[in-house]
């Protein structure tokens, strides 16, 4: 009896062990953003917060694979960012990466991507360069970019009367491409382009800098940077009185919780272009909800878009039946984006996706009925007219690229 017992005992261990050893790998994608730094409230912990919720709502499993969420702080460093996406990739079979909230980790991660033969999904970095000459058969620009941010803020101010400008500009591939960009924009308008100041990531001190642009007599700050930076900037010009005496403020990158960090009384009337606002639909307020509900406020642009990106992927790797990098990119592109802030969206050859941009203004603290009632959508910008033309870009893949979509 003892002998059959250890028998029994034996195989039931081993049956145990066959099981394990059949049953497959999970399906790992990561969400790598700023999680500490100046950007974390626009991104980072949200990011991961909406992806899990697409991980959620699509069953929590694809292909009979158990879907599993990483989630890495990039620190706003381009070596951490690369050494993170290494031991993602090589070490924990990590599929795809999403988020990449710091432009030059993105375009650095986007690259190493493309080697490794696997998808990055740039959902919060914003330089243009990623559909440019840093585009990638594997890469996708999700959300916005500094083109369409420029074009539809810069374009409306010049038109309200803003015509003397000068930029406060983040030290980094973001800050210049949104200022590049910007300015092209200023001068196609009939705007005067007066200087620039440089400013460090995390700068707490902008006086110098508004001094410059006073002493310029610019009727306009172009800020070109983004998150506590650009909250920063905006209030210490208020602190120099600078919008009392008729200098308005240009927030290139602002999100609603900027709008909500910098406060009404100081942030009304200010002009800023987005890919999403939470109460602009019954589609965006029942996800913003259940958002709100997880993570205590609304959802910024990037938080919302993480959860069409990363529910998308997920279609396509079950379309293609393999989560092999070009096949599910294949059906990635031929597939439409049709999501609760997105309708008949695209994946163009450059890997940018064409999507409606909108034109939001800041509202009077006595327009607004609520907390988070800060914004109000002035007008759309269809999304051939808001992202840069295919041909004007760069992209040295276009020869190659076939998505079914001849883009402008």
């Amino acid at each position: 009896m003892k002998l059959l017992s250890l028998l029994a005992a034996g195989l039931a261990v081993l049956g145990m062990q066959t099981a394990r050893a059949e049953a497959p790998a999970p399906l790992r994608i990561g969400i790598m953003d700023d999680m500490s730094g100046v950007y974390k409230d626009i991104q980072g912990p949200g990011d991961v917060v909406s992806a899990k919720m697409a991980v959620q709502d699509f069953g929590g499993k694809v292909l009979g694979r158990r879907i599993e969420v990483l989630s890495g702080d990039l620190q706003n460093k381009v070596d951490v960012g690369l050494a993170l996406a290494r031991r993602w990739y090589d070490e924990d079979g990590v599929s795809a990466i999403f988020g990449l909230g710091n432009s030059a980790v993105a375009l650095a991660v986007q690259e190493l991507s493309r080697q490794k033969n696997r998808i990055d999904v740039v959902t919060s970095a914003g330089t243009a360069d990623l559909t440019g000459k840093g585009c990638s058969p594997l890469g996708v620009h999700w959300t916005y970019d500094t083109y369409a941010l420029a074009k539809g803020t810069a374009t409306a101010v010049v038109k309200a009367g803003g015509n003397r400008w000068w930029f406060i500009t983040a030290d980094y591939a973001f800050g210049h491409s949104l200022e590049n960009n910007a300015a092209h924009f200023v001068k196609a308008s009939g705007g005067q382009v007066l200087g620039a100041s440089r400013a460090p990531l995390g700068q707490a001190d902008y006086s110098s800098y508004l001094l410059q642009a006073q002493a310029a007599q610019a009727n306009v700050i172009g800020i070109a940077s983004a998150g506590t930076d650009m909250v920063n900037t905006v209030k210490q010009m208020a602190e120099f009185g600078l919008m009392q005496h008729g200098v308005r403020a240009a927030a290139l990158l602002a999100l609603v919780t900027d709008i909500h960090a910098i406060g009404l009384p100081i942030a009304q009337g200010l002009y800023f272009t987005e890919a999403f606002y939470w109460d602009q639909s019954p589609e965006t307020r029942a996800f913003s909800k259940r958002f709100q509900a997880a993570f205590g406020k609304p959802p910024t642009s990037f938080q919302a878009s993480m959860y069409g990106a990363v529910l998308h992927y997920l279609k396509a790797v079950q379309a293609a039946g393999t989560d092999e990098a070009q096949a599910v990119m294949e059906k990635m592109k031929a597939m439409p984006i049709d999501d609760f802030m997105t309708s008949h969206g695209y994946i163009r050859a450059d890997g940018r996706v064409i999507r409606n941009m909108y034109l939001l203004q800041a509202k009077t603290p006595a327009e607004s009925h609520g907390e988070w009632d800060l914004a109000k959508v002035v007008a759309t910008i269809p999304g051939e007219e808001a992202f840069r033309p295919l041909n004007e870009g760069g992209c040295p893949l276009l020869q190659a690229a076939k998505n079914g979509h001849s883009g402008n």
